[in-house]
Protein backbone atom coordinates (compact mmCIF):
# COMPACT_ATOMS: atom_id res chain seq x y z
CA UNK A 1 0.00 0.00 0.00
CA UNK A 2 1.73 3.25 -1.26
CA UNK A 3 0.68 6.92 0.29
CA UNK A 4 0.92 9.62 -1.45
CA UNK A 5 3.11 12.57 0.37
CA UNK A 6 4.72 15.81 -0.50
CA UNK A 7 7.14 17.93 1.23
CA UNK A 8 8.50 20.97 0.37
CA UNK A 9 12.77 20.60 -0.21
CA UNK A 10 14.83 23.78 -0.36
CA UNK A 11 11.58 25.66 -0.84
CA UNK A 12 10.07 23.48 -3.77
CA UNK A 13 7.51 20.65 -3.74
CA UNK A 14 8.45 17.08 -4.24
CA UNK A 15 5.54 15.17 -4.18
CA UNK A 16 5.61 11.12 -4.67
CA UNK A 17 3.79 7.58 -4.17
CA UNK A 18 5.96 6.24 -1.65
CA UNK A 19 5.66 2.92 -0.03
CA UNK A 20 5.05 3.91 4.07
CA UNK A 21 8.74 2.15 4.64
CA UNK A 22 10.69 4.32 2.34
CA UNK A 23 13.36 6.57 3.91
CA UNK A 24 13.16 10.38 3.99
CA UNK A 25 16.93 9.88 2.80
CA UNK A 26 15.83 7.61 -0.09
CA UNK A 27 12.69 10.07 -0.97
CA UNK A 28 15.50 13.49 -0.86
CA UNK A 29 17.77 11.35 -3.19
CA UNK A 30 15.63 9.17 -5.45
CA UNK A 31 12.47 11.00 -5.45
CA UNK A 32 13.62 14.70 -5.88
CA UNK A 33 16.88 14.15 -7.33
CA UNK A 34 19.26 15.94 -4.57
CA UNK A 35 22.42 13.89 -4.32
CA UNK A 36 23.88 15.99 -1.84
CA UNK A 37 22.57 13.98 1.13
CA UNK A 38 24.39 11.25 1.54
CA UNK A 39 23.79 8.01 3.34
CA UNK A 40 27.23 6.51 5.38
CA UNK A 41 26.02 4.12 8.02
CA UNK A 42 22.58 3.97 7.57
CA UNK A 43 21.86 4.06 11.65
CA UNK A 44 21.75 7.14 12.70
CA UNK A 45 25.61 6.98 13.64
CA UNK A 46 27.99 8.99 10.94
CA UNK A 47 25.72 12.34 10.45
CA UNK A 48 26.33 12.50 6.89
CA UNK A 49 22.59 12.06 6.09
CA UNK A 50 21.77 15.06 8.04
CA UNK A 51 19.27 17.25 6.55
CA UNK A 52 16.86 19.97 8.33
CA UNK A 53 13.02 19.40 9.25
CA UNK A 54 11.46 22.46 9.72
CA UNK A 55 14.93 24.12 10.55
CA UNK A 56 15.99 21.30 12.72
CA UNK A 57 18.44 19.01 12.05
CA UNK A 58 17.60 15.39 11.81
CA UNK A 59 18.91 12.40 10.40
CA UNK A 60 17.10 11.59 7.10
CA UNK A 61 18.41 7.99 7.52
CA UNK A 62 16.64 7.34 10.40
CA UNK A 63 13.07 9.08 9.09
CA UNK A 64 10.58 7.57 6.94
CA UNK A 65 9.09 9.85 4.08
CA UNK A 66 6.04 9.71 5.25
CA UNK A 67 7.03 11.27 8.61
CA UNK A 68 7.91 14.44 6.73
CA UNK A 69 4.96 14.88 4.39
CA UNK A 70 3.49 18.77 4.77
CA UNK A 71 6.95 19.47 6.65
CA UNK A 72 9.60 21.62 5.31
CA UNK A 73 13.28 19.78 4.36
CA UNK A 74 16.27 21.86 3.95
CA UNK A 75 19.44 19.94 2.14
CA UNK A 76 22.82 20.97 1.60
CA UNK A 77 21.98 22.02 -2.16
CA UNK A 78 19.72 24.77 -0.68
CA UNK A 79 22.40 26.18 1.78
CA UNK A 80 23.77 28.77 -1.04
CA UNK A 81 22.03 31.56 -2.53
CA UNK A 82 22.52 31.09 -6.22
CA UNK A 83 24.44 28.82 -8.77
CA UNK A 84 27.18 30.87 -8.32
CA UNK A 85 27.87 32.16 -4.81
CA UNK A 86 28.50 30.00 -2.14
CA UNK A 87 27.00 30.72 1.53
CA UNK A 88 29.25 32.00 4.59
CA UNK A 89 29.47 28.93 6.29
CA UNK A 90 30.34 26.58 2.59
CA UNK A 91 32.70 29.62 1.52
CA UNK A 92 34.66 29.29 5.30
CA UNK A 93 34.88 25.80 4.74
CA UNK A 94 36.26 26.27 1.36
CA UNK A 95 38.70 28.80 2.12
CA UNK A 96 39.63 26.74 5.29
CA UNK A 97 40.11 24.10 3.55
CA UNK A 98 38.07 22.44 6.22
CA UNK A 99 37.15 19.23 4.03
CA UNK A 100 38.51 16.75 2.33
CA UNK A 101 37.41 13.69 0.86
CA UNK A 102 34.04 15.81 1.24
CA UNK A 103 31.13 12.71 2.53
CA UNK A 104 30.69 13.89 5.32
CA UNK A 105 30.78 17.66 4.42
CA UNK A 106 26.93 18.16 3.56
CA UNK A 107 25.79 16.43 6.85
CA UNK A 108 28.39 18.78 8.68
CA UNK A 109 27.06 21.81 6.78
CA UNK A 110 23.41 21.00 8.26
CA UNK A 111 24.16 20.54 11.38
CA UNK A 112 26.37 23.36 11.88
CA UNK A 113 24.29 26.21 10.29
CA UNK A 114 21.20 25.27 12.25
CA UNK A 115 24.10 25.56 15.41
CA UNK A 116 25.09 28.74 14.20
CA UNK A 117 21.30 29.95 14.14
CA UNK A 118 21.44 28.65 17.87
CA UNK A 119 24.34 29.57 19.28
CA UNK A 120 25.79 32.84 16.89
CA UNK A 121 29.16 33.24 19.13
CA UNK A 122 30.41 29.95 19.83
CA UNK A 123 33.51 29.09 21.44
CA UNK A 124 35.57 26.21 20.29
CA UNK A 125 34.60 23.57 22.55
CA UNK A 126 30.95 24.21 22.02
CA UNK A 127 31.64 23.93 17.81
CA UNK A 128 33.26 20.56 18.85
CA UNK A 129 30.53 19.24 21.07
CA UNK A 130 27.91 20.13 18.50
CA UNK A 131 29.94 18.31 15.66
CA UNK A 132 29.99 15.05 17.94
CA UNK A 133 27.16 13.93 15.66
CA UNK A 134 29.16 13.49 12.38
CA UNK A 135 31.75 11.30 11.97
CA UNK A 136 34.89 12.54 9.69
CA UNK A 137 37.65 9.80 8.56
CA UNK A 138 39.56 12.54 7.02
CA UNK A 139 40.44 16.28 8.66
CA UNK A 140 40.65 15.50 12.09
CA UNK A 141 38.40 18.53 13.25
CA UNK A 142 40.54 21.15 13.66
CA UNK A 143 39.64 22.81 10.32
CA UNK A 144 36.11 22.48 10.45
CA UNK A 145 35.85 24.54 13.95
CA UNK A 146 37.96 27.18 12.56
CA UNK A 147 35.65 27.24 9.56
CA UNK A 148 32.60 26.96 11.51
CA UNK A 149 34.40 30.00 14.03
CA UNK A 150 34.99 32.32 10.53
CA UNK A 151 31.69 31.75 9.40
CA UNK A 152 29.87 33.11 13.40
CA UNK A 153 32.81 36.02 12.83
CA UNK A 154 31.44 36.52 9.46
CA UNK A 155 27.73 36.24 10.06
CA UNK A 156 27.97 38.89 13.35
CA UNK A 157 30.08 41.44 11.22
CA UNK A 158 27.21 41.32 8.60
Amino acid sequence: MTRKISIEINGRLAEGEVEPRLLLADFIRDVAGLTGTHLGCEHGVCGACTVQLDGRPVRSCLMFAVQAHGHRVATVEGMAPDGDTLSTLQQAFHESHALQCGFCTPGILMSMEAFLREEPDPSPASIRAALAGNLCRCTGYQNIVTAVRLAADRMQSS
